[in-house]
């Protein structure tokens, strides 16, 4: 199954966060608990980890770009071989827990 990893709403006063850093390339594979990506807030940095095992698809945005919460920040499946759809739209949304550091 194709998962979208979005980003998370973390409280009302955030609109917008910037990626820091992917933990990890397209085809890498993480487990439950791995972190997947830090974001940065105007006041805190979240740490994203995986709450299922999968494997990293496509990066929608890349380390130094902000973005919109609830805005796809890539693709992630169960397989490394499976399809992706056209549009991130048609994923269902990944398991993740977040942590601010």
């Amino acid at each position: 199954m194709i998962y979208k990893l979005e980003v998370p709403e973390l409280a009302e006063d955030v609109q917008e966060v910037r990626v820091l850093e992917w933990h990890g390339n397209v085809g890498t594979m993480f487990e439950v608990g791995d972190m997947i990506v830090e974001l940065e807030t105007h006041k805190a940095i979240v740490e994203i980890r995986a709450g299922q095992p999968g494997f990293f698809r496509k990066i929608e945005v890349p380390a130094g770009e902000w973005c919109k919460t609830g805005v796809p920040l890539g693709l992630c499946s169960d397989a490394a071989d499976e399809a992706l759809p056209a549009e991130a739209g048609g994923a269902v949304n990944m398991l993740v827990r977040f942590e601010i550091a």
